[in-house]
């Protein structure tokens, strides 16, 4: 491990442990987070993924505008589109670029059956949308309070120029003061392997992207660590909940693979980290 790794690391176990302010529980997103009506296999990854702690550590008030990047499942749209309509705030999601002329037209019908899924505002808040890519233009400067990505980033380090893109997105999209969210698939302490494609990213590389486009790094959390998380698994991170490959590509089964193990891991090791834009 590098230098500046070991001396990062060291100064996130510092930040981690500072201690926070306690802010009153937040009984609306609490409520969100045990609304029945989110679906049945959203709830069941609570577990793995910590939603009131993961939310709250990143700094989710009422009346704030949060944009959240491919939001995939819809797992934090499930929450934060009602938890926005009820305190007064604006949730966006930012998905597939309709303005680039190379979108597959399965890309397309997946952003209009997605758009479709969650047009209940009565159920789920007004949804906005916008678009996002390698070649879609910025997003409304200062617009934001938040910007969520979450397992995101390793998909941005195949195409090496959309990282940079991304991060520069958010910087400009973001109030000053305001909070870059980030969870990602941790690589730490073992070293990223090329272009994290095992999904696995080093905390380092998080911090490089961020701090180049303008963000300062506000704070870590272990609300999502998995220290079952070996990181060494056949498939990459698709090895686990709640990807669950057995085979390359996830299609079918091989009698021959021990589900069983990969399943007791549970979901994977993963980093929160809060950044800031400078005011």
């Amino acid at each position: 491990m590098s230098a500046r790794s070991l001396a990062l690391l060291s100064a996130l176990a510092i930040i981690s442990l500072a201690p926070a302010a306690q802010a009153a529980e937040d009984g609306v997103l609490m409520a969100g987070i045990d609304n029945p009506t989110r679906t049945e296999a959203n709830r069941a990854r609570d577990g793995a993924r910590h939603p009131y702690e993961t939310l709250t550590f990143w700094g989710v008030k009422p009346k704030q505008t949060i944009i959240e990047i491919s939001p995939g499942t819809g797992y934090w749209l499930e929450i934060l589109g009602p938890y926005a309509k009820a305190t007064g705030g604006t949730y966006i999601a930012s998905a597939a670029d309709l303005d680039n002329p190379k979108l597959s037209e399965g890309a397309r019908k997946g952003r209009a059956a997605f758009e479709a899924k969650y047009a209940d505002v009565e159920q789920f808040g007004k949804v906005n949308f916008v678009n996002f890519g390698p070649q879609s233009k910025p997003m409304t400067p200062a617009s934001a309070d938040m910007v969520i990505t979450a397992r995101n980033i390793h998909n941005w380090l195949w195409q090496p120029p959309m990282l940079d893109k991304a991060m520069a997105d958010f910087y400009a999209v973001l109030k000053p003061g305001g909070v870059l969210a980030v969870e990602e698939h941790r690589a730490d302490p073992r070293p990223q392997n090329a272009d994290a494609r095992d999904g696995y990213v080093a905390t380092a590389t998080v911090v490089a992207a961020a701090e180049k486009a303008g963000f300062k790094l506000a704070a870590s959390s272990e609300a999502n660590a998995n220290p079952k998380d070996t990181k060494d698994h056949p498939f990459g991170v698709w090895t686990l909940p709640p990807s669950r490959y057995t085979t390359q590509g996830g299609k079918t089964e091989d009698p021959a693979f021990d589900r069983a193990k990969y399943d007791a891991i549970g979901e994977s090791d993963r980093m929160t980290l809060r950044f800031v834009k400078p005011r």
